[in-house]
């Protein structure tokens, strides 16, 4: 994979003499710093698969689920999309150096098996990052279906099992890709925000805030997955080393971390902060909301925006209800970041063993949820 960045060694020299944004605390301007308003007048993130594309994907495809090898080792030069490749180079360019998403339409999802449909946004997956485990499983496919009545007033209740609105947040990976297989009775929307965005509207709003965003936060690991092996974890929200800007956020986890004794106690400022954000988060023409149809796969770069869903309501049909699939992808692009940005690598817990019976390592397997997980 071709590096988007400098070198390794490069970076971390210059992270030894960097400067932060600590110090001149003005915008920043970037083609990641959008709109929704800009971008609902646009078609640029929207990528429109060729016929040509389709039967190519549909085709190895195919024979990707045929094979249907372990997951943990399989490599993407064992299935070669010489057709769709120019696509996966410009998808990488959009979350690289671009806007940090993409919409890929032109699936023909409704024709396929949820197996093949799988296979398909797998072995696209393989071709742009390396796939990650999401669970203490080892699964690496999560499907976000409600298998539960819970709402996320429940402290058990997982995000992705939930039929909730969901609030922006930033997840575990580099890059995050759904695919939707089956949309909701209504509702259910994917509402992305830049990261840009919101950290120039809170220079702009309140200047005096803004550098608490470079400063460490503690977040609720507990409410995002059940068997993690802490109840919180803690990262910066905003890393802008050498002249690269990420973000990670979510105000719901910060502020429901304050509920474990052992977490540090926030300041009145930083609750300022967080009640600012959540201004900027539902600031109308700053968001920008997506109609998810089934066979759409959406690529994020988590470091460039935040995501959230808003509510839905299913259908009564089991075969009906909204599905969608959801990968995390690991980038070895070399962006830099600061030290300790982001969500650890999800681990398990210290004594948990996972028996053979319950791995899904095969397409075949893990296409399909695991009903008893996250209720």
């Amino acid at each position: 994979m071709v590096s988007a960045f400098p070198p390794a060694g490069m970076i971390k020299e210059r992270m030894a003499a960097m400067t932060t944004a600590l110090k001149d605390l003005t915008e920043i301007r970037s083609p990641a710093g959008w709109t929704g308003d800009e971008i609902t007048h646009s078609t640029d993130w929207l990528y429109q698969l060729s016929n040509a594309e389709v039967m190519e994907l549909e085709t190895v495809g195919t024979k990707f689920l045929m094979d249907d090898p372990d997951l943990r080792t399989v490599t993407a030069d064992r299935y070669p999309l010489p057709v769709t490749a120019s696509a996966l180079v410009a998808w990488m360019h959009d979350m690289d150096r671009g806007r940090g998403f993409v919409l890929v339409r032109g699936l023909r999802s409704e024709l396929y098996s949820d197996a093949l449909s799988a296979a398909i946004f797998f072995l696209l997956g393989l071709h742009l990052g390396r796939p990650m485990a999401q669970n203490q499983f080892g699964d690496l496919f999560d499907h976000v279906v409600a298998t539960s009545d819970k709402t996320m007033d429940d402290p058990s209740a997982l995000p992705s099992r939930t039929r909730d609105r969901l609030n922006f947040h930033s997840d575990s990976s580099d890059v995050v890709g759904l695919m939707c297989l089956r949309g909701a009775r209504e509702g259910g929307a994917s509402i992305l925000i830049s990261g840009v965005t919101i950290y120039n509207e809170v220079v702009r709003r309140r200047p005096d805030l803004a550098p608490l965003l470079y400063e460490t936060w503690h977040y609720d690991w507990y409410r995002q997955d059940h068997d993690a092996p802490a109840r919180y974890y803690s990262s910066p929200m905003v890393s802008f080393v050498d002249g690269v800007f990420s973000m990670y956020a979510g105000s719901n986890m910060i502020r429901s971390a304050q509920d474990y004794p052992e977490v540090p106690r926030m300041t009145p400022q930083q609750y300022e902060l967080l009640d600012l954000l959540d201004e900027i988060f539902l600031e109308p023409g700053l968001p920008v909301t997506m109609d998810f149809r089934p066979g759409d796969i959406q690529w994020l770069l988590n470091y460039a925006a935040l995501h959230s869903r808003s509510g839905y309501r299913d259908f009564e049909q089991p075969e009906r209800k909204r599905h969608l699939l959801r990968l995390w992808l690991k980038r070895d692009v070399h962006r830099p970041l600061t030290p300790g940005f982001g969500k650890p690598f999800v681990a398990r817990k210290v004594g948990l063993t996972v028996s053979d019976e319950d791995l899904r390592n095969r397409i075949s397997q893990v296409c399909y949820p695991r009903r008893e997980w996250g209720l």
